[in-house]
């Protein structure tokens, strides 16, 4: 895939990269990436993809924005309260390039649409903050056979694992109950702006190839005492979303 001049002089410095190069720079503009979620972790997630070069940046969200959201959803402004954040987002990622297609998808995830939301993504990343969604999304990248990159946040604490179906654990295989739901939980903006980041990175290293990804690795940040902690984590074989693979 050939590039123009002002693409070249933009990705500059990752296509320096070792193992990445322009052919790792090709996989990025060729790939369609989702990102459910257009709040803490959907904000700096599609932030670093489109900065980053992805082709095809689809975010899915049917909020609008709130005042609460600002100390945390860092794409979202004053000026946008009480507009829908698909679009409030993907304004903002617009401006910052241009060479990309970034769309705006006013939808909830169901049972009944899921499956179909995803079909034909290259990746989907999970930026939600309800486990319900999470498992409904979880079973549909299983079924279609999809990268999902999985994050969560709560108060300092935060999450991130990645699900290539059939060749790690899915999300109900570690989760294998969907846990309680908290309308209102705690949660500081630069936490969830960390593990959207590293997000993106899970999302840029599946696509490229470049690195491990967190397959079958579950890894926990704790922001009080600035420290990661690796759990490994298995497939069931028991389980009723990924167990048949």
């Amino acid at each position: 895939m050939s590039f123009s001049s002002a693409e070249l002089e933009r990705y500059d410095r990752q296509i320096r990269i070792k193992g990445l190069g322009k052919s790792g720079q090709s996989k990025l503009k060729n790939a369609r990436v989702m990102v459910v979620g257009a709040g803490g972790l959907g904000c700096p997630a599609s932030f670093y993809l489109v900065a980053a070069g992805i082709g095809h940046v689809a975010v899915v969200d049917k909020e609008t924005v709130e005042l609460s959201n600002l100390n945390r959803q860092i794409l979202h402004w004053s000026n946008d309260l009480g507009r829908p954040k698909g679009v409030s987002m993907v304004e903002k990622l617009r401006q910052l390039n241009p060479e990309v297609t970034v769309e705006a998808l006013q939808k909830i995830v169901t049972t009944h649409n899921a499956r179909q939301l995803v079909k034909g993504f290259t990746v989907v990343v999970d930026a939600l903050d309800n486990w319900r969604t999470r498992f409904l999304l979880n079973k549909a990248c299983v079924k279609e056979k999809i990268p999902f990159v999985h994050a969560g946040v709560y108060a300092l604490y935060g999450q991130i694992t990645t699900i290539l179906p059939g060749k790690g654990p899915c999300l109900q295989c570690i989760l294998p109950k969907i846990p309680p739901e908290e309308e209102k939980f705690p949660v500081l903006g630069a936490v969830v702006g960390t593990l959207g980041l590293l997000e993106a990175l899970e999302t840029i290293k599946i696509i490229t190839g470049l690195g491990e990804p967190l397959v079958g690795r579950m890894l926990h940040f704790d922001g009080e005492t600035m420290s990661f902690q690796e759990i490994k984590v298995e497939r069931r074989r028991s389980c009723p979303v990924c167990g048949s693979l």
